[in-house]
Formats: C-alpha cells, sequence, structure tokens
C-alpha cells in the first residue's frame, strides 16, 4: 500500500452509503484496512439501518440518523484501545448497511405441475406464478443466517431459496383446497393473501417479512385447456348435433387444410348429404296421401220422377239398357236446371251411322 493510499484512508471520516441499484440489499463500506477514523461521522438515510461489526460481533444496529463514532455514542467501543487523533486509528471495525425498503416483482412460478383432486374433474396437473415482495425486518437474523460476510448481497443471490420456499408451502395449500379449478381465478386475490399468511413465518427464519404474494395466473395442460375450449365452442352451438354441421362446414370451407382436410371435408359432405337424403325421405313417408278425386253422380228424371244418384258407371249402363234415352231428362251439380241426356251425356251414347238413303 502507497503512503497516499494509507493517508486517504486514515482521514476519510464520513461513512455513508447511497444506492443506485434496485436488487442491492448489503452493503459494505469499503475501509482502507477495516480502518475507521475516532470521530467520524456515519450517516444513515430512511430506508436503511447501519450494522457496526467490530472483531466479527456485531457491535450496534444504527437506525437513520447522523452518528459520531466516538465511544460516549456507541457503547460498546469504551473496552476498545483508542488514540488522540490523526494517523493513529482508534479501532478497525466493519459497517454493513443494509436497504429496508420493499423489494418488488421477484418473481416465482412452479417448475412441475402440481397434482391435486378437482370436484369437477376429478384429478387435475396445475401451473402457476406470479410475483412477491420482501424487506430486511430483523437486520441482525438476516446478517448472521444469510448474508454473511459478503460485501455486496443483492437479492439474486437469495430468490431461489426463497422462490422454492413458496413453492413447498404453495403446493401443500393448493392441495389442501378444495376450490374447484374453474372458481379459481375469481379467488386470485383472496388466494394469494391467504397464501402469504401462511408462508410468511418461513421467511422470518431468515430475517425477512414477506409482505404480499400475487397470483397472476393458474393454468391447465395444454391437452385439457384444448378440450375445455372445445367444449366451450359446443357449449356456444347449443347442441351436439349443431357442433358436428359446424365442424363439417368448417372442414368443407378450408381450402388451405391439405389432404387431410380435404379427406374430413369429403367425409362431412357424404355424411350433410345422408342426412338430406334422410330428412326428405322422412318428409315423404310422413306426408298425408292425395285427397280423392271428387265422383261425378248424376239424377234422373223416370216416369215424372227423380231418381239418383247415379255414379257415370251406373249411367252408362242405363244408356246402354236404354233405360236413359236421349231425351231423358237430367242433372248434376254445377247445373242450372233439367237438361236432356243427349246434349248432357252426348259422348256416353253409341254412334251409330245415319240410315241409308
Amino acid at each position: 500500500m502507497g503512503l497516499f493510499d494509507w493517508l486517504t484512508g486514515q482521514f476519510i471520516d464520513v461513512i455513508e452509503w447511497t444506492d443506485h441499484s434496485s436488487d442491492t440489499m448489503v452493503y459494505r463500506f469499503n475501509r482502507q484496512g477495516n480502518e475507521i477514523k475516532y470521530g467520524a461521522k456515519l450517516t444513515v438515510r430512511e430506508s436503511q439501518v447501519a450494522v457496526f461489526v467490530n472483531e466479527g460481533v456485531i457491535a450496534d444496529i444504527l437506525t437513520p440518523g447522523i452518528y459520531e463514532l466516538e465511544t460516549k455514542n456507541i457503547p460498546i467501543l469504551t473496552g476498545l484501545q483508542h488514540w488522540d487523533h490523526g494517523f493513529n486509528s482508534p479501532f478497525k471495525a466493519e459497517v454493513y448497511f443494509l436497504n429496508t425498503k420493499r423489494f418488488t416483482d421477484l418473481k416465482w412460478g412452479t417448475k412441475n405441475p402440481i397434482m391435486v383432486r378437482d370436484p369437477e374433474f376429478a384429478m387435475v396437473r396445475l401451473r402457476a406464478f406470479g410475483t412477491y415482495e420482501i424487506r430486511i425486518d430483523d437486520p441482525k437474523t438476516f446478517l448472521n443466517e444469510i448474508v454473511g460476510t459478503d460485501g455486496h448481497f443483492t437479492t439474486d443471490e437469495i430468490e431461489g431459496q426463497l422462490t422454492n420456499l413458496i413453492l413447498s408451502k404453495f403446493a401443500t395449500i393448493l392441495g389442501q383446497d378444495d376450490t374447484p379449478v374453474l372458481d379459481l381465478a375469481a379467488n386470485y386475490e383472496k388466494f394469494g393473501s391467504f397464501i402469504t399468511e401462511r408462508i410468511s413465518p418461513a421467511f422470518k427464519e431468515y430475517g425477512l417479512e414477506l409482505t404480499r404474494i400475487l397470483i397472476e395466473n393458474i393454468s391447465l395442460p395444454e391437452e385439457v385447456e384444448k378440450a375445455l375450449d372445445t367444449r366451450s365452442s359446443r357449449e356456444i352451438t347449443g347442441n351436439l348435433n349443431d357442433h358436428v354441421k359446424y365442424q363439417s362446414g368448417q372442414a368443407l370451407g378450408n381450402a388451405e387444410g391439405g389432404a387431410i382436410s380435404d379427406m374430413v371435408g369429403m367425409g362431412a359432405g357424404l355424411t350433410m348429404g345422408q342426412q338430406m337424403t334422410n330428412s326428405m325421405n322422412s318428409s315423404q313417408a310422413g306426408a298425408p296421401p292425395p285427397l280423392p278425386k271428387q265422383v261425378e253422380q248424376y239424377y234422373i228424371a223416370l216416369n215424372d220422377k227423380q231418381e239418383g244418384p247415379f255414379s257415370l258407371e251406373q249411367i252408362q249402363a242405363y244408356i246402354n239398357d236404354s233405360t236413359i234415352t236421349k231425351q231423358t231428362l237430367v242433372w248434376t251439380q254445377g247445373m242450372d236446371g233439367w237438361e236432356e241426356a243427349e246434349s248432357v251425356l252426348n259422348q256416353h251414347f253409341t254412334q251409330t251411322p245415319p240410315p241409308l238413303p
């Protein structure tokens, strides 16, 4: 060590730390040979505590404020040797600054699916992820149990362990909970608060406070999600038959589906054609027969009496046996009055040639 470095280290009498990062939890103030000048000023800002360590033992924990490092301010130093001034340091010690602000947006997530029982789906595998927030609650415990002699401790160094703590407790809590999977989304906030309360004691052992756990998503395996999507689509169409027709139409209309889509479309087309044929046959089978043709009936006048009604076949028989002649009066529905048979039934009389001249 050069003389200039030694002099610089001896005359530094202001100890403070300002954090320019977002993830530093503990910072050890750098001193040349850990030498601190007697009477130096120590500044502890809000959201900080300073831990004074002498010969490996925590001497004091200083809350926000300005301190002058003398024996009257730090009682533990009364037993330490000190010098009058200048180039002789009264004590060699270390100062650790602990950041007591809240550290947010720390990530957690399940590495593997968690198998749980579900009231509706019987058994399902769930994945979950989200964020959590922590802050230093007990500086002495955190320094002794986690930091040790690390001079620059960040959240990255403990985030993995904390995530494992969350996941181990989360799996247990999720397995004991009987909320249906489809109702979990509506209870994310309540579920997150419940998990925070249950997991917090494990963080206390590290000198940390778990302030909040946020659940961003609890998801099912991809195959189950696809099945749910299919079920939702079927529910929207109203019934299974309509859903099959809808899928058939989609397959027929997919011009870029390739050979498989063509085959599916062909099969769907044949199915739909068969359905149409069956529908037409059913319609024909269920239709009533045509109405019978109305039979023409005639009345005749015989011996000044009305006789009938007679069918056309009976009238023809009477004409053949000369019961009805061309002068016989005849009436049928639609006529205004009685007329001779010759004008009404002329085509039924046998045509005979006229007599020879």
